[in-house]
């Protein structure tokens, strides 16, 4: 079982044609950092032999559904355990409208977005790769011969994004969600403003405006979006800054395929390459 798009194409890439299923446990068009359960959703991971989740936040909901399906042999993966991970923005959580933790002995937020950068998912494949081949060792060089022909096509889709983004004349950007921070700071980008004040929260009129300034006043003329991201809200930015406005892909909804990643990072490191350097010239 997956909770995430980018995890059903990692986790199907390593099983190839060998003898086990890899499941969604979301519909296709869900957001698991705000999906509600359904009774379906309890059938599905009743069967499960192992999950694999996020757990960072991002699908929170999962961990009750699993007390209620029953299912106390399941196993989980959470390959993101050795990833060097980024705090969370302003200290929020994932989940909507969070605070930061009250308790001033929490442990701190953390960024849950590590499937949205190609360093993040190369460290991840190999670590689904080892606990799948664990779990059916007979089946671990299928599952390592696959993991390390995926991780090379992710590694060329970083090179030659490296490359063309090397001499990027832009260097710091807006983003309106900061799942993207992983992705950015691979390429050396810095992110300026946040434009969200947490998962899947409109920002206020206020944080709006203290948002255009600081666009403004960092001098920002490239700002990312989502496509969930309201469109009246985009061009109220684009009209107010002078920003230039490109769309990445959250990798949260649609088709589950084994394709999806790989045409997804494609597609958003070809906007940073647009947005950075070929639209610069």
């Amino acid at each position: 079982g997956v909770t995430l798009h980018a995890y059903y194409s990692w986790s199907s890439s390593i099983v190839g044609d060998a003898a086990v299923d890899v499941v969604p446990v979301l519909p296709p068009e869900a957001d698991a950092g705000s999906y509600q359960p359904s009774p379906e959703d309890l059938k599905r991971l009743a069967g499960l032999d192992a999950i694999v989740v996020n757990g960072l936040g991002h699908d929170d909901f999962i961990k009750g559904l699993l007390t209620a399906a029953g299912n106390t042999k399941i196993r989980l993966i959470a390959p993101n355990d050795g990833v060097p991970l980024i705090p969370y923005h302003r200290g929020r959580s994932h989940a909507h409208g969070g605070d930061a933790p009250k308790d001033p002995a929490a442990p701190p937020a953390f960024n849950p977005h590590t499937f949205l950068s190609l360093t993040t998912a190369l460290q991840q494949v190999y670590a689904l790769e080892r606990e799948l081949a664990s779990g059916w060792p007979a089946h671990a060089e299928t599952f390592r011969t696959n993991a390390r022909a995926y991780a090379k096509r992710l590694r060329r889709i970083k090179a030659e994004a490296s490359a063309r983004l090397a001499g990027a004349a832009v260097a710091r950007v807006a983003i309106v969600h900061d799942g993207y921070a992983y992705l950015l700071q691979e390429f050396g980008i810095e992110t300026a403003a946040v434009i969200e004040p947490a998962h899947g929260v409109q920002p206020s009129v206020g944080e709006l405006a203290k948002t255009v300034e600081a666009i403004r006043a960092a001098n920002v003329a490239v700002v990312f979006s989502e496509r969930s991201f309201p469109e009246p809200l985009v061009e109220t930015i684009r009209r107010e800054t002078g920003a230039r406005v490109y769309t990445l892909d959250h990798i949260n909804r649609g088709a589950y395929s084994k394709e999806r990643f790989e045409e997804a990072m494609k597609n958003n490191v070809d906007t940073l390459i647009q947005a950075l350097v070929d639209d610069r010239k």
